[in-house]
């Protein structure tokens, strides 16, 4: 194997950060846990009949794989989009996502359990373990989509990777009755980091809150023709996060019934977005100098800049 191939591997596993390092050994040290002691998974999965009193494993779920393929799935995916995000949004404001988008799909998918047990009378509603970080990767997917939309991966944007997700996990669970159980994780954890991002994101540069651009709206999710039926029922999530129902024609997003809303600056996340774009586009140029044999590193300066 030449210098120059190995210049080119190296470049593609390295730069992962500290906190994406630490996590992935959570994740690890989770299913190592669940495979030592199987009955762990009675306390750290969340099962929804004990819930309650055993309300931590709304937090622990997210972070325990019960699948070799899961913790595998997992752990690239966050050291790989997490050295991408991360130098973006900072550290702390990324491990808050982490936190909150798995907080909020653990809290859903157990809403959904209940209702679905009271509905159906199905008890396997209530005690099938529900485990894995597979809503925080589905919430990462919204996150590339907010900064670099129109980048295309494999001749697709960025910004339909989310919808195509979960369009083929609802595909695959007619054939598989396992992917239907992670189903709502998938769904609850695109939706969430969406509402997350769209309306508590801080942005450090700034310290406002949300993205409340059109290109990151709800309907975004979905095909046009979606659109006009779909807008009216988001504006419900403006209302319960802005405290009004009319936004002003004068800014699109930047004042709310004559008040700034907490965050709103359309300039700010058209930059965040160039930002995105631009810092891909340095790693992968990066990455083409290491591959063509030059050992300067230019990526975490510009990144640096960029941010």
């Amino acid at each position: 194997m030449s210098s120059q191939a190995l210049a080119g591997g190296g470049s593609l596993f390295t730069g992962f950060t500290r906190l994406c390092k630490g996590l992935t050994v959570v994740l690890i040290g989770g299913y190592a846990v669940v495979q030592i002691f199987p009955a762990a998974v009675s306390y750290l999965a969340l099962i929804p009949a004990r819930t309650i009193p055993f309300a931590w494993n709304l937090i622990t779920a997210g972070y325990i794989e019960q699948s070799l393929l899961g913790v595998a799935v997992s752990t690239v995916g966050l050291l790989f989009i997490g050295k991408l995000l991360e130098p973006i949004w900072g550290s702390r404001e990324f491990f808050k996502f982490v936190f909150v988008v798995n907080f909020l799909t653990s809290v859903c998918v157990f809403i959904t359990a209940i209702a679905l047990y009271y509905i159906t009378r199905q008890e396997s509603f209530l005690y099938t373990p529900v485990a894995g970080f597979h809503g925080v990767l589905s919430g990462f997917l919204v996150g590339i989509k907010q900064i670099i939309p129109d980048q295309e991966i494999m001749k697709i944007k960025v910004k339909w990777m989310p919808s195509l997700l979960l369009l083929v996990s609802i595909a695959v669970c007619f054939f598989t009755e396992e992917s239907a159980s992670h189903l709502p994780t998938l769904i609850f954890g695109t939706y969430m980091s969406w509402l997350y991002l769209r309306y508590l994101q801080r942005k450090p540069e700034t310290n406002l809150k949300g993205d409340p651009s059109d290109e990151f709206a709800f309907s975004t999710f979905f095909p046009e023709f979606l659109r006009p039926v779909l807008d009216p029922i988001a504006s419900l999530f403006d209302r319960l996060f802005c405290g009004r129902a009319e936004v002003s024609n004068e800014g699109k997003g930047q004042t709310l019934g004559g008040n700034p809303l907490p965050g709103s600056d359309p300039i700010e996340a058209s930059r965040r977005r160039e930002r995105g774009a631009r810092a891909l586009e340095e790693r992968l140029a990066a990455e083409k100098m290491l591959a063509a044999g030059d050992t300067e590193d230019p990526l975490h300066r510009d990144v640096a800049e960029s941010v």
